[in-house]
């Protein structure tokens, strides 16, 4: 799948080399959240961050916007877990229809569908995005762990 970078988009992308060393492979700027949202390259996440997050803190400062991060990994539940990150994310299946169902833990409902629903919303984009694939629900699952 062929994606067009717009010259913004890549501005965004080397103002992030640049500040941080980290290479990220995609950038979405989400108007609607009013946010950028880097896909990292995997490994690239703690460079990307920083200690305690100063880098995230100077992107921000320096673009004006929300900064968003997302590692990028090949399997789709690797990187069905990234893209909800922190919440905990207990397994991905997909469905007869072909989207993605997601079972989060009963206590990360929240933050797995975000303030006003801008974690699923990076989810689907990122997905439909990268595997082709739609979101479907979003669920509370059974943890296994307890």
């Amino acid at each position: 799948m062929i994606r067009t970078i717009c010259f913004k988009e890549r501005r965004y992308i080397e103002e992030l080399r640049i500040l941080t060393r980290a290479t990220a492979l995609d950038c979405i700027i989400d108007e609607r959240f009013d946010r950028i949202i880097y896909l990292i390259k995997e490994g690239d996440m703690g460079l990307a961050i920083g200690r305690k997050g100063n880098n995230i803190r100077k992107m921000q400062r320096v673009l004006g916007k929300r900064i968003e991060m997302v590692e990028y990994s090949p399997e789709i539940e690797t990187f069905t877990r990234n893209a909800f990150k922190p919440a905990d994310v207990l397994g991905v299946g997909k469905g007869d229809d072909g989207r993605l169902t997601v079972y989060i833990s009963k206590n990360d409902l929240g933050i797995a569908i975000g303030k006003g629903g801008c974690t699923i919303e990076k989810a689907r984009l990122l997905l439909s995005r990268y595997f082709d694939t739609e979101l479907g629900e979003v669920l509370e699952g059974v943890d296994v762990h307890a």
